[in-house]
């Protein structure tokens, strides 16, 4: 998809600096997986504590008994 943004050039050039990407896409693209990375973790780790967890032993036990 194609689409013009303005993005604050400082911003880009901090972004650059850190990521080294081959170019402005790989840039954006790269940043943009990394944001929903997070979120998903976000996400994951608000889910879990939420759960019951059970330790290794007491999974272990609960496979063999089938």
């Amino acid at each position: 998809m194609r689409t013009t943004i303005d993005i604050d050039e400082k911003l880009i050039k901090e972004a650059w600096a850190v990521l080294h990407p081959k170019s402005k896409r790989e840039l954006i693209e790269v940043s943009l997986r990394e944001v929903i990375r997070r979120e998903k973790i976000k996400r994951l780790v608000n889910r879990l504590g939420k759960t019951p967890m059970i330790t290794l032993g007491e999974f272990l036990r609960l496979r063999r008994r089938g």
